[in-house]
């Protein structure tokens, strides 16, 4: 059987670290993935869900403290 297989842009390999080498196609056992370089390949179960990458765009900082509040206090001008 033919498959169609589909690069997937920007994954990098878990075996040889080599970035986009990664395939993607689908038969009757379900979905998976073959690095194109190195022969790697791994079956993608329906039940797991990908974990996202961290990255600075998903990242949550912790909140800034308030800044401190000094109130200005102005006295009036001596006579003279």
């Amino acid at each position: 059987m033919n498959q169609k297989r589909r690069f997937i842009a920007g994954a990098v390999c878990p075996k040889c670290a080599e970035m986009d080498r990664m395939v993607m196609f689908t038969d009757e056992q379900g979905t998976h993935r073959e690095c194109v370089s190195c022969g790697f390949s791994d079956k993608l179960s329906d039940l797991e869900s990908p974990q996202e990458l961290a990255t600075r765009v998903n990242q949550v900082d912790a909140p800034a403290p308030a800044p401190e509040v000094v109130p200005l206090k102005f006295y009036p001008r001596p006579k003279k």
